[in-house]
């Protein structure tokens, strides 16, 4: 099998409300979704979300690195995962979201050719994974009421996200686990908006609301921070922006600089390097979560929930873009059962169909 092309369109779905986190507001999913035709007839979809304000890709950026993908990939054979994940690391630099989207079209094909789908390609632990639900950053009334919401629909397990004042911090996680209740779990995430000192004081006062970790508490490159709060805080400590690829997740477990890691395929580069990750943290008892950006589609989804279901370390997930959106732009994936259990269909690949007419 070899690629003939590679298409890519670019869309844009607004989400059903502004999400608001500390490093600014996100108002619309957009992606490059991509094609790639073979000459045996057998397409493989994929998705590029770029997150500017986590990586700092744009959306024409991602489109113009994934063209410059097509003409060094034109006659390779996409099931040939390892050559075609060094042809993309040649020609450009980075482009995480962009190597993402021939990525995950690259395992629809494999997936396809084989007659399988992709979560048994990477390990078959299980067919699904359940995610939390996250709710923006507002007042804390509001932020209250849509943790209940989501409880009352069935989700267990909410992330707040936080990282304005210390009194606004307190009152936000405050109202919410009054709203929900004693059972819910509530996961906080600060998006980098702490300094270390500071974040193990506000993470003591946290955990009075009985939280179950906290993620990204300190800038991405300040490591050491990073350390000093997991060694200070008795609240698990997870990374995010500051793990892109499999060498930083090294560098955290050298320094035993986290309790968890959150991986995210458009951060990584794929589930070639997402299972590189895992494996690392594996061997280090270290569990991982499956995360995504809000701009991804039910494509992106898919293919998390893939790899987050096969490998029994993935034991958590943060993947509710698709529950923001106003419409999903593909046909075919993962599908919702229980409110919060995304399953895996058993067609060959991941089970894309094509575009919503």
């Amino acid at each position: 099998m070899k690629i003939t092309g590679i298409k890519v369109k670019q869309v844009e779905v607004p989400l059903i409300e502004p999400f608001r986190i500390s490093l600014g507001v996100i108002t619309h999913s957009r992606s490059a979704i991509v094609a790639v035709e073979t000459d045996e007839g057998l397409v493989g979809y994929g998705e590029g979300a770029p997150a500017i304000l986590i990586s700092g890709e744009s959306l024409s950026g991602t489109a113009d690195v994934i063209h410059a993908f097509e003409n060094e990939l034109i006659g390779v054979d996409p099931t040939d995962l390892e050559k075609v994940y060094w042809i993309m690391d040649r020609t450009a630099a980075h482009s995480g979201s962009a190597k993402t989207a021939i990525d995950i079209a690259c395992y629809d094909l494999l997936g396809k050719k084989s007659g399988l789908p992709v979560y048994k390609l990477l390990g078959g632990h299980q067919n699904y994974i359940d995610t939390d639900m996250t709710v923006g950053i507002d007042t804390p009334e509001i932020m209250a009421a849509k943790a209940k919401k989501h409880v009352e629909a069935g989700f267990d397990t909410i992330k707040t996200k936080v990282g304005t004042t210390f009194s606004e911090d307190l009152a936000r996680v405050k109202a919410i686990r009054e709203a929900v209740g004693d059972d819910v779990k509530i996961r906080v995430d600060a998006n980098q908006a702490w300094h270390a000192k500071e974040a193990v004081r506000l993470i003591e006062r946290l955990n009075e609301y009985d939280i179950e970790l906290v993620e990204q508490p300190v800038p991405y490159h300040d490591i050491a921070g990073l350390e000093y709060v997991t060694k200070h805080s008795t609240v698990p400590v997870m990374s995010d922006e500051s793990c892109f690829n499999s060498k930083d997740a090294l560098r955290l477990v050298e320094r035993r600089a986290v309790d968890y890691l959150n991986i995210k395929l458009m951060k990584c580069g794929g589930i070639r390097e997402a299972l590189k990750i895992n494996a690392i943290c594996e061997a280090a008892g270290i569990e991982c979560m499956l995360g995504c950006m809000a701009e991804e589609s039910n494509l992106g989804i898919t293919a998390a929930a893939s790899l987050g279901a096969a490998m029994k370390n993935i034991t958590r997930a943060d993947l509710d873009a698709t529950f923001t959106l106003t419409d999903l732009p593909f046909k075919g994936g993962m599908y919702v059962e229980n409110t919060k259990s995304l399953v895996l269909p058993e067609e060959p690949g991941f089970g894309f169909i094509g575009f919503e007419k």
